[in-house]
């Protein structure tokens, strides 16, 4: 069936009593009512540019040494944002016309925002944090600040005073989180409050100044229905995947960086029973999973003496220990690959991690490899059964040229033949070779295959709407 056909198929709920989610394809998406209804704050490129000029010029400079001279500092520590600013407010104002300053009313309210900005929050990037539509804030250095904004870059207007100034930033937001990041540890990957990730690289390693990488969580819970309104999916996709979760096979997520493998991993969690037991695995905290039973552990790194650091692996080994019905792994980027193969190979079906690849295959590629990277002494033929034995299920996301996320394939594994790891594609995207416009033309092609779960699927009641999806 081709994508854009619309054809609904019934399927039995996946938890009971729990947050169920339909895939209507007449469900559509208003963006803009669904924006305001998040608060989303967007300043177009005329006030930033002009915020930009404001926090290098001499006068906020003048105000700002003046604030912080006579502000106590340790005081300033037990207060939060709101209760601040009314007592910054006359204290700008006063500071102003002592130094007999000619700063307009509604100048003066900027500063007072910019001061808060810097003492409480990002600097001058804050507005882009607060906006919505902005999934990734790239600083590099102090003149230039990128963000992502519907899969493309775009340079931003924002800029900090100088590299100081980024460092300060930087430096409170690791602090928030109990690391540090300085000349002699001048690497950092951290977490905001709300669960955005941030990399932080200092001289001398970064050459043209501090650079922070900040991926932002998303306040918006992207579900498949959503997904297939906004043509990231077909409709029978969507069906196959929550039958696939429903029945507990166990999911590889594969594609390149800031492809959207996490989002889709959240949006598959939706069909978790509410019943199970789930532990998940992370460096920095991103799933957002709705079920009430779910233990959430989180990597640490090693101190500064080089000690305490516990990685993947080690959470993996012990989460075991800890009676999980199903262990998802954010990301499998190492030895701990042994480990996750060994758990879904010994009673713990339903679980689903992802890895960075291009291809299906490449993935079992690099998961060949990270095995032997954990135990050298098995041999090949052993590790492929292992990883067939494992896996079901391989689905492919790739941020295309046009900054839109597809799923490119869904694959299954469909066991071994000689010392080949067998697959098929369910579904693939094929795009338009004769189009080469901005944006990506083609459609979800479905192989119309009899999966080789089907069976797994009759042993939960979805035979038929299974075979209806591949139909």
């Amino acid at each position: 069936m081709q994508f854009g056909q619309k054809r609904v198929v019934e399927l039995a709920p996946a938890s009971t009593g729990g947050d169920t989610e339909t895939l209507d394809p007449k469900a559509q998406i208003d963006e803009k009512s669904l924006r305001s209804s998040l608060g989303v704050v967007v300043q177009n490129d005329t006030n930033a540019a002009s915020d930009a000029s404001l926090v290098r010029s001499d006068t906020y400079r003048t105000v700002r040494n003046a604030v912080l001279s006579t502000m106590n500092a340790s005081l300033v520590l037990t207060y939060s944002r709101e209760q601040l600013k009314p007592e910054l407010e006359p204290l700008v104002s006063a500071i102003i016309e002592r130094e007999r300053l000619n700063i307009p009313l509604s100048e003066q309210g900027l500063i007072v925002e910019e001061l808060l900005n810097d003492m409480f929050g990002l600097g001058p990037i804050e507005p882009l944090f607060a906006d919505e539509t902005v999934t990734d804030i790239l600083v590099n250095g102090p003149d230039q600040v990128y963000m992502e904004r519907r899969g493309k870059l775009e340079l931003t207007p924002y800029r900090f005073r100088d590299n100081a100034h980024v460092t300060t930033v930087a430096q409170r937001i690791a602090a928030g989180v109990g690391r540090r990041v300085d000349e002699s540890s001048p690497m950092v990957d951290a977490r905001l409050p709300d669960g955005s990730r941030v990399n932080v690289v200092l001289p001398p390693l970064a050459l043209r100044g501090p650079a922070i990488s900040i991926r932002k969580f998303s306040k918006r819970k992207l579900t498949l229905q959503h997904m297939v309104n906004q043509g990231n999916m077909s409709l029978d996709m969507a069906h196959v995947l929550k039958i696939a979760v429903t029945c507990r096979l166990n999911v590889l997520v594969s594609g390149g960086t800031g492809s959207g493998k996490t989002t889709l991993l959240n949006a598959l969690s939706h069909f978790i029973n509410n019943g199970e037991r789930i532990v998940t695995i992370e460096d920095a905290a991103e799933l957002q999973l709705q079920q009430p039973h779910v233990v959430s552990l989180e990597t640490r790194p090693e101190n500064t003496e080089g000690m305490g650091g516990v990685n993947q692996r080690d959470l993996v080994k012990n989460a075991l220990r800890m009676r999980p019905d199903r262990i998802i792994l954010g990301e499998t980027r190492g030895e701990e690959a042994f480990d996750v193969l060994q758990a879904m190979n010994t009673g713990h079906d339903g679980s689903m991690t992802t890895i960075h690849a291009n291809t299906p295959r490449d993935s079992l590629t690099r998961l060949e490899s990270m095995v032997s990277m954990a135990n050298g002494n098995l041999p090949l033929m052993s590790i492929r059964r292992q990883i067939a034995s494992a896996l079901h299920l391989i689905v492919q996301v790739e941020r295309m040229r046009d900054g839109i996320r597809r799923l490119t394939r869904v694959t299954e594994v469909a066991g071994m033949e000689g010392d080949v790891i067998i697959t098929q594609d369910l579904f693939a995207f094929r795009y338009d070779v004769t189009s080469y416009d901005a944006e990506v033309k083609g459609g979800f092609e479905n192989g119309h295959l009899r999966p080789a779960f089907t069976e797994r699927a009759s042993y939960y009641g979805l035979e038929e709407a299974l075979l209806e999806a591949v139909a």
